[in-house]
């Protein structure tokens, strides 16, 4: 029983205070032996446990869902899927959406209301476009109205400049971009918004797995821009999610 369900039994008096105490003291996770499912993290942070795939079995990463479902979590996001995965949960879990781009997985049985405003994700290059999507993904899932502008990159800067337009009516700004990631720059340059800048490990040699788009972007001149991980686009969304939520408080 997840939470609400204690909660109205206790109400409808089919459980003593000593009855839901101890299930409330149990609800909060899930131990199941190598993954302590947390389901009480929606409730804290506004968005449930997110599963990091990479690394863990199929079986694992089915478990965790499947756990997740049983247990009242309505919209489950799985990051860094590979196709094997996929075909092997997609056969127990018929209604999930994978994203071959992004490698994601998304379940959303109850999908959230839409934010106002908009996320812009852009990229300097179309091999960028692997983590543009995670994060696309991630600020969709969270409820956001996400608009993509792929492979605008400083090589051919008038790409960026035609459509500057959709850089002004943004929100928020997720510039996701490789080798010297200027991208981050020249849109911190150009708008007034907040911009939350990418490096990508796509380069040559002495792009050094993405280290050099990193230092780039954490030098950066323009005001305004902050820096996630490496091929972190789940950060990126996760963060521009939060920033255009409290935007649209107010």
């Amino acid at each position: 029983m997840n939470t609400k369900e204690i909660l109205a039994k206790l109400r409808n008096q089919e459980l003593t205070v000593d009855e839901a105490e101890k299930l409330l003291k149990l609800a909060p996770t899930k131990d199941l032996g190598y993954a302590v499912v947390d389901h009480q993290r929606q409730m804290r942070n506004g968005c449930p446990e997110v599963i990091y795939a990479l690394g863990k079995t199929k079986e694992q990463t089915l478990g965790i869902m499947k756990n997740m479902l049983e247990n009242g979590t309505e919209n489950i996001l799985a990051t860094r899927v590979d196709e094997e995965k996929y075909e092997y949960i997609i056969k127990e879990i018929p209604d999930v959406i994978y994203n071959r781009d992004a490698k994601t997985l998304v379940v959303e049985r109850n999908p959230l209301p839409k934010t106002g405003g908009i996320i812009l994700v852009a990229t300097g290059g179309t091999s960028d476009i692997p983590v543009a999507e995670e994060a696309a993904v991630t600020a969709e899932f969270l409820g956001n109205t996400v608009d993509r502008l792929y492979d605008v990159g400083v090589a051919g800067l008038h790409r960026l400049l035609s459509r500057i337009d959709r850089v002004e009516a943004a929100d928020v700004i997720i510039a996701v971009a490789g080798m010297e990631g200027a991208l981050a720059s020249v849109i911190g340059g150009l708008t007034d918004k907040p911009v939350i800048a990418v490096p990508t490990s796509v380069g040559y040699g002495a792009n050094f797995n993405g280290l050099s788009s990193l230092l780039c972007m954490l030098n950066s001149c323009a005001s305004g821009v902050v820096v996630v991980n490496i091929d972190n686009g789940f950060g990126a969304g996760y963060t521009a999610n939060s920033i255009n939520k409290l935007g649209a408080s107010k």
